[in-house]
């Protein structure tokens, strides 16, 4: 750990052995205070130097926070473009200095963020990273993020306190000869700039290490813009303990899984092997029926695990996590989302939800705090689109239609195909934004206003409590 004035001095990307970042911690009293400026900053990559967008000009920050912790976070834009935070995956207030996308720092200004996670938050990991509109997929693509781990029950359970832990960060890059990342044309943006280069932690194919006979725990976040990542360790099946939205209630073994773009896992990796080197591997995928749009084709390997030391007794994966129940209310609406985005030569995009572009002056969707609702999302567009919904997570719904209890914040929509979502309305009013997770897409017009409202019960007693004066003693509760 760093201490919070040598975290704002740092420069010059990962710092430490094995894959070391730096990191800024909550205090005793439950705060975490830091000063974040968003600039270019020449960054260590792949063995050279790239003109990268940072916070602090350090790749990849990590912040470190408990439920019931408060973040202040004061943003200086040294951009010359305006930018602003989104705490991607938390469940805290949309407006205001919390997380507002509607909140902007023009260059050369700064905003002071205050955000409480509520108590009872799931732990998990989070990220940070901009989101005004029309320049998200740019800042992003350019580096422009900060991991952030909230710590809690997960945490606690044995087996996974006993694990060694691991943070894979994974990003493509193109970077050109001159170390600068080249601006996309309209087509890169059409089809949703892929880079070249795949990275882990801000390098190429870096050595990671697992104990032999022990466990390690990955905490892993797809960072790309646009890029899906389908991933692979060598002879090693990996045990997911959680998903984007939080801890999951049982393990489940798989061989591979798939990450889009903005979503995270965490998985536990056993030593049990042959001692040696085994790849990390990206396995081939393609977004779209283009075969112009799949990027780099074939399999590539992102990292090597190595194997080190001894554990004398060896360390099981948990079989029990942490209780997640499925939403069994039943849904006050079913609303259908049609989600555009076909891209044709000569036409102009259609990268549209219901038909209708982006327009942040235009609320799409009302909905009330409180309420449980069923989402229908429709992809009529030959590409894959990441759904994902600000403020409150949801729950997948099956084909079946029963609800896998894993909490989630992206959804894959596969192309041509539909998915179904069911989630509640919890504890906060404002407006904030749904939109597909491919950050381009997002950019070219394919998101939605999102407002949510207090029930007139609510508002009704709100305005009597204000009518007698009570003020301060006011406390509502939520249906």
């Amino acid at each position: 750990m760093v201490s919070r004035r040598s975290f704002l001095t740092l420069a010059g990307g990962l710092i430490a052995e094995n894959q070391g970042f730096a990191r800024i911690r909550s205090d005793p009293e439950g705060v975490l205070e830091a000063d974040l400026t968003a600039a270019p900053s020449w960054t260590a990559f792949g063995g050279r130097e790239a003109r990268l967008y940072t916070y602090n000009g350090v790749y990849a920050p990590v912040l470190e926070a408990q439920a019931g912790d408060t973040l202040r976070i004061r943003l200086f834009n040294g951009l010359a473009t305006p930018t602003n935070l989104h705490f991607h995956g938390l469940h805290v207030a949309p407006d205001g200095h919390a997380d507002n996308p509607f909140l902007h720092a023009p260059p050369g200004e700064s905003i002071q963020y205050e955000l409480t996670i509520p108590k009872g938050h799931p732990s998990g990991t989070f990220w940070i990273h901009p989101h005004v509109h029309s320049f998200t997929a740019d800042q992003v693509f350019r580096g422009l993020f900060a991991i952030l781990l909230v710590r809690g029950e997960l945490d606690e359970i044995p087996e996974v306190a006993a694990a060694s832990e691991q943070l894979l960060v994974l990003k493509d890059f193109t970077v050109q000869s001159n170390g600068e990342i080249p601006t996309p044309g309209m087509m890169d943006r059409m089809l949703g700039r892929e880079g070249s280069s795949l990275t882990v932690n801000g390098q190429i194919e870096p050595r990671l290490t697992v104990r032999q006979a022990g466990a390690t725990r990955l905490r892993i976040v797809n960072a790309s813009a646009s890029r899906y990542f389908r991933l692979v360790v060598e002879e090693h099946p990996l045990y997911l303990i959680a998903s984007e939205g939080g801890p999951l209630s049982h393990g489940s073994c798989v061989e591979e899984f798939l990450l889009a773009p903005g979503q995270r896992a965490e998985a536990i990796v056993l030593g049990s092997r042959t001692p040696g080197s085994y790849r990390i591997l990206a396995y081939p995928y393609s977004r779209s029926s283009s075969a112009e749009a799949e990027g780099g084709r074939g399999l590539r390997t992102l990292a090597y695990l190595d194997y080190e030391g001894r554990e004398l007794i060896p360390i099981p994966a948990p079989e029990y996590l942490v209780s997640t129940q499925p939403l069994k209310q039943p849904s006050s609406a079913v609303r259908r989302f049609v989600l555009g985005g076909n891209v044709r030569f000569g036409v102009h995009p259609d990268f549209s939800i219901n038909g209708r572009r982006y327009d942040p002056d235009r609320v799409d969707t009302v909905v009330h705090r409180g309420a449980v609702e069923d989402w229908e999302l429709v992809n009529i567009s030959s590409m894959d689109h990441p759904f994902h919904v600000h403020t409150n997570s949801f729950q997948v719904l099956r084909p079946d239609l029963s609800v896998d209890p894993a909490w989630r914040d992206v959804v894959h929509v596969p192309r041509n195909g539909r998915a179904r979502i069911r989630t509640r309305f919890a504890d906060f009013t404002g407006r904030t934004v749904y939109h597909c997770d491919i950050l381009d897409y997002e950019d070219l017009g394919m998101m939605g206003t999102l407002e949510i409202k207090e029930t007139s019960t609510e508002r009704l007693w709100r305005e009597a409590v204000c009518e007698v004066g009570i003020g301060q003693n006011y406390s509502r509760s939520r249906a």
